[in-house]
């Protein structure tokens, strides 16, 4: 991991500004080079906190870096839960809280699944999670929290949801646990609807422009959910030490609407 002194990140206008309170206090973000995790560590640093940045992607997490500013970067895949251990390990003093939001949806319908290859979605992104869990639990002060980044997309049942619909079904579930096993440090999940990321842009293809239009049009708040949003939540669930063992839903009144 490299470190570097950090100065204070102005806000910005890329949504809800930020809450006060995050001086002295340390983040890490897993998967932060883009969407939830970029905003998220850019949000803490212009509330006055440090961030530690970690992600897969050397040249993004570079660009990331230069623009926030952290007190240390590491690059690795946090699938490889080995480099993950060595990675809490590693810190150089205790942190506040972590944050994880590596990982993409495994959509797969039946009849074109590969066995193997749903295992291992469905694997990586829990063994993440409790990788996570085993590295931080001496890294992190009491009262900080864990905080995943799960979805709500799996909660209706779909053709090529099953992975999906497993993890979303085993994300809050595990999170409560955790709750218990790791206090006084806290365990939090966020569970997002459609959120506006590059991973969506990527999924969606030419399909983006519709689906952000078809959203804006019958979502209660007649707006996009975006990472602003998502990020702001997590803020505030990081700052109130009384949440924990919860799953807190974030999609614009998405689960309202008909399937």
């Amino acid at each position: 991991m490299t470190a570097e002194p950090a100065e204070p990140v102005e806000p910005g206008v890329h949504g809800t500004p930020p809450p006060a309170g995050f001086a002295g206090q340390t983040v890490v973000v897993i998967g932060a080079s883009a969407g939830i995790g970029y905003e998220t560590a850019r949000q803490v640093r212009a509330a006055g906190g440090d961030v530690v940045l970690v992600g897969r992607n050397l040249e993004r997490l570079e660009k990331a870096a230069r623009e926030l500013r952290p007190v240390g970067t590491a690059a690795f895949d946090a699938t490889d839960t080995g480099r993950l251990t060595q990675f809490f390990h590693d810190l150089p003093g205790p942190v506040d809280h972590v944050l994880l939001t590596a990982g993409n949806p495994a959509y797969m319908p039946l009849d074109e699944m590969d066995i193997a290859e749903a295992t291992s979605a469905f694997a990586q992104r829990l063994s993440m999670a409790l990788g996570v869990a085993l590295g931080a639990r001496d890294k992190v002060r009491p009262g900080g929290t864990l905080l995943f980044i799960g979805g709500t997309g799996g909660r209706r049942p779909d053709v090529g949801l099953s992975v999906v619909a497993a993890m979303t079904a085993a994300l809050p579930a595990l999170t409560a646990n955790l709750a218990l096993e790791l206090a006084p440090i806290r365990a939090n999940l966020i569970a997002p609807g459609f959120v506006d990321t590059p991973l969506s842009a990527s999924l969606l293809g030419d399909r983006l422009e519709a689906r952000r239009a078809e959203l804006r049009a019958t979502l209660p708040i007649r707006r996009v959910v975006v990472p602003a949003d998502v990020a702001a939540l997590a803020l505030h669930i990081m700052g109130n030490e009384a949440l924990t063992g919860a799953t807190y839903d974030i999609d614009g009144g998405q689960q309202l609407l008909p399937g």
